[in-house]
């Protein structure tokens, strides 16, 4: 997702991470059920990604792959399902590596109820900033990068001074470093909107490659569902807590 691979960060949680976990399990054992080898097969991507021009319910013309789909499969349906599926095992694998990293303070300032959902919001956000733009494209969209950039941009809001250790990879060779999450998170989002606005040079959306412009609409969801979610909260007691969180760790009754 960068040129930036996060590893962990310090920053601590209260709760064990339940609910990252069965989302990284349901996007495994999605990937392993619907994949060809290392990679998805061409059927299933059709079957369970979210061609922009079914959804819309406008395609210019059904290919094979698409007359066999789309009799079998509920193109409202096929949005959630397409962020369980994913391309090979490396998008797989980067997409559950920023999910563990991120999601589990994320799911623990929102709680086991509330953070489900907003993964969810912030997917759904993300699929449709795609095929906004590509609503003829019969291309499926498959991933859970939109929802996982979500969990980034909730991320950023709540702990932008959080340190994050991150792989820099420079030819074969990895070295590590620390960086505030801000600037980590900053360099990923620069990348995404310098991707996306590439994208609008061409054909978008009529070629496969990476969503840059979900990840964009992912991201700022995350960035203004959070406010929307209850997760930035002001603590009564002021000054930063152990985590460097400057608001606190107050709890939802909701939790």
């Amino acid at each position: 997702m960068s040129m930036l691979i996060p590893i962990r960060d310090l920053n601590p949680t209260r709760r064990f991470p339940v609910v990252t976990l069965v989302l990284i399990g349901a996007n495994v054992l999605a990937f392993f059920a619907a994949s060809s080898g290392l990679g998805i097969s061409e059927g299933a991507a059709y079957r369970w990604g979210a061609v922009p021009c079914d959804v819309f319910n406008h395609c210019p013309t059904l290919t094979q792959q698409l007359e066999v789909a789309f009799p079998n499969r509920s193109s409202l349906m096929s949005i959630f399902t397409s962020m369980f599926m994913h391309a090979d095992i490396l998008h797989l694998g980067f997409n559950m590596l920023f999910l563990w990293v991120f999601g589990n303070n994320v799911e623990d300032r929102l709680g086991r109820i509330r953070f489900p959902i907003f993964y969810v919001a912030t997917g759904l956000a993300a699929a449709f900033a795609h095929m906004l733009v590509s609503a003829e494209s019969v291309v499926p969209v498959i991933g859970a990068s939109g929802a996982v950039s979500g969990v980034l941009g909730a991320y950023a809001v709540l702990w932008p001074g959080a340190t994050v250790i991150a792989l820099v990879p420079i030819f074969f060779f990895f070295f590590t470093t620390r960086l505030p999450a801000w600037i980590m998170l900053g360099i990923w989002f620069l990348v995404q909107l310098l991707g996306s606005a590439a994208g609008f040079g061409r054909a978008t959306g009529e070629q496969g490659g990476v969503a840059y412009l979900a990840h964009v609409g992912g991201f700022i969801a995350g960035v203004v569902l959070i406010f929307v979610f209850g997760g930035y909260q002001r603590s009564p007691r002021g000054p930063l807590d152990p985590r460097g969180d400057p608001f606190g760790d107050r709890r939802s009754p909701f939790e």
